[in-house]
């Protein structure tokens, strides 16, 4: 029986998704959106792409839920950009309305899915669909580090003019300015970055990750990222569907782990069949750990605006 992902959010980052996934194809997609007609345009154009690409991947869209019904896996890209005059919590308490609609229709008709959220602000949105959903901890996941990992790689090869391939990181902590990059267990080609960069490009290179998605705004002006987030999405489905095992920086609900307790921040996590199989335990010094924490107390202080 082949495997069935729903997208909610037709948008830029959800419809690149969704033809990334179909283009693999392994598993049938549908789109959901509130806007009529563009999850039906893009899923019809993408339907048609199928005889040039020889893949035999079923396409619909919609605005309703009903033919999502049964969904493996839900990814939730829906939500409002911050616009000029909109603070952080306006944006905040926008989006919480709309994930808490999505999640409940996602779950009435899909009960055994994997969530995997991507909306923001992504660590109080995961949350929130935690908590709205009624699954169990393993069965909701925020992307967050895979995106910023991925900057993160980008910009250190792009410095040493080497493979992506071959540079092994982590970022972690909530997806925000307070993200917390690990330049010390960074390895390229098997050598560690601090000996390949000197402190002040390594901290140049963190500070432009911690600042990707907003450099990519200033140079569309019109526009977000929705290539990279896309990837990373996707990178995710194929961990969980294909119960591959990666190690992968994603939010996830913490109960002790790293010294955190009761809240969705990003960490290297076992994602494969089950969701979240396995909070990865790296040993980090005091100033990482610190960071870290620090980074989880912007997400509380998110939760609290939220009242939940």
């Amino acid at each position: 029986m082949r495997r069935k992902i729903t997208i909610v959010g037709a948008g830029n980052v959800g419809a690149t998704t969704a033809q990334r996934l179909a283009e693999r194809g392994w598993a049938d997609v549908v789109m959901v959106d509130v806007v009529e007609g563009l999850a039906e345009g893009k899923a019809l154009d993408m339907q048609e792409a199928n005889p040039i690409l020889g893949v035999d991947t079923r396409i619909a869209g919609g605005t309703s839920y009903e033919p999502t019904a049964n969904s493996d896996i839900a990814v939730i890209t829906s939500g409002v950009a911050r616009k000029p005059g909109m603070s952080r919590d306006d944006l905040l308490l926008t989006n919480q309305k709309i994930v808490q609609s999505v999640v409940e229709q996602v779950v009435r008709y899909s009960p055994r899915a994997i969530l995997v959220v991507l909306t923001n602000p992504l660590d109080p949105m995961t949350q929130l669909a935690l908590k709205v959903s009624g699954f169990p901890k393993s069965r909701v996941v925020g992307q967050a580090g895979v995106l910023d990992t991925a900057r993160y790689r980008a910009f250190v090869a792009m410095e040493l003019n080497v493979s992506p391939r071959d540079v092994q990181a982590y970022v972690l902590g909530g997806h925000g300015d307070l993200m917390v990059p690990l330049p010390r267990l960074t390895m390229v080609g098997g050598r560690p970055l601090t000996e390949l960069l000197p402190a002040d490009r390594i901290e140049a290179i963190v500070d432009r990750t911690r600042k990707g998605g907003e450099e990519i705004v200033r140079l569309l002006k019109t526009g977000s990222a929705f290539y990279a987030p896309s990837a990373a999405l996707a990178e995710m489905v194929d961990a969980i569907a294909l119960d591959q095992k990666r190690i992968l920086p994603c939010s996830t609900l913490l109960e002790g782990e790293y010294g955190i307790t009761g809240l969705c921040v990003g960490v290297p996590v076992k994602l494969g069949a089950g969701g979240v199989e396995e909070v990865v335990d790296l040993k980090l010094n005091d100033e990482e750990l610190a960071a870290l924490h620090k980074s989880a107390e912007a997400v509380r202080a998110s939760m609290a605006v939220m009242s939940i």
